[in-house]
């Protein structure tokens, strides 16, 4: 994958979130059709108790031939980083270059709910970046930390293509530890142009960040009706001012509202659908044309 780069308030690449709440068994007509649609990537998300992540890939990277599939975010603490890395190598091995991923501190809750809280969610976090990015990329890793511990494992299958691995998150320290040890952030939708700059404003260069990416799930409501259905997602996650949330209406109108978003810093725009009530084909025709139009403006990636 080249090095995406944003220009005049264009994404360098465009995606779409399948929502994990979707029923499963219209996920592979799914990403047949966000591959069909024109879209760069696919992100999956996995939240407790609904899809499990990798499982949801699997099935998109085997229902297409060359969209980039993204599963995020996994919670650090619900599987062994040396799981996470089998099941990630597998994939990348059978799909090269169409798989990355985003780690996560996982919904505090939730991880209580499940047993497997931690006491420190930020050290586990950059234990388990930094383990499974060496893992990823071949290494013999051992490693006596708080929470891994892992005595000289290696992968048999290396993916051939490098794995990008994304911390998703927004707190600053967070933010700051993506730019130390990931391959770059990944925002939710809960999320203003203004808040995303405010946010990436944590993200530490002091290192090479040249190739370090800045993703964000956006919500989008295309067609009639947006601004309604947007003010009552933005009520859903608390953002204020619902004005400035999402964007949609027709392709022009997502075109100008995803520009502040860009100027903002992220690279990449991954719309997400909201509401209860999805019209999945109106949602991928319209964000495919934002797609096209976007790389008909000569994106540098592209």
């Amino acid at each position: 994958m080249s090095e995406p780069m944003t220009a005049n308030g264009i994404p360098a690449r465009v995606g779409v979130v399948w929502r994990p709440d979707f029923d499963p068994r219209a996920l592979a007509a799914f990403a047949a059709a966000a591959e069909q649609s024109g879209v760069d990537e696919l992100w999956l998300w996995e939240d407790c108790f609904l899809q499990g992540g990798i499982a949801q890939a699997a099935v998109a990277l085997a229902q297409t031939t060359s969209l980039v599939v993204g599963v995020g975010v996994l919670p650090a603490p619900l599987r062994t980083v040396v799981a996470t890395a089998l099941e990630i190598s597998t994939l990348a091995t059978m799909f090269p270059g169409r798989v990355q991923v985003a780690i996560g501190h996982g919904v505090q809750p939730w991880m209580r709910q499940a047993g497997i809280a931690v006491t420190s969610p930020l050290t586990l976090l950059r234990e388990y970046v930094t383990a499974l990015r060496h893992l990823l990329a071949g290494q013999t890793v051992s490693v006596a930390g708080d929470y891994i511990r892992l005595d000289a494992v290696r992968l048999e299958f290396v993916p051939e293509v490098e794995v990008p691995v994304f911390i998703g998150g927004a707190g600053p320290k967070t933010l700051k530890l993506a730019s130390e040890v990931a391959d770059g952030v990944l925002l939710d939708c809960q999320q203003t142009a203004e808040s995303v700059q405010t946010a990436l404003g944590y993200v530490n260069h002091g290192r090479d960040c040249t190739r370090f990416r800045q993703v964000m799930y956006l919500a989008c409501a295309p067609g009639a009706n947006s601004t309604e259905r947007l003010a009552a997602e933005s009520r859903r996650w608390k953002v204020t001012p619902a004005s400035e949330f999402g964007v949609g209406g027709s392709a022009s109108d997502i075109s100008a509202g995803v520009a502040p978003y860009c100027a903002a810093g992220l690279d990449t725009i991954i719309l997400q659908p909201i509401g209860d009530e999805v019209e999945i084909p109106e949602f991928l025709e319209a964000v495919g044309r934002f797609a096209k139009a976007s790389r008909r403006s000569g994106s540098p990636s592209r």
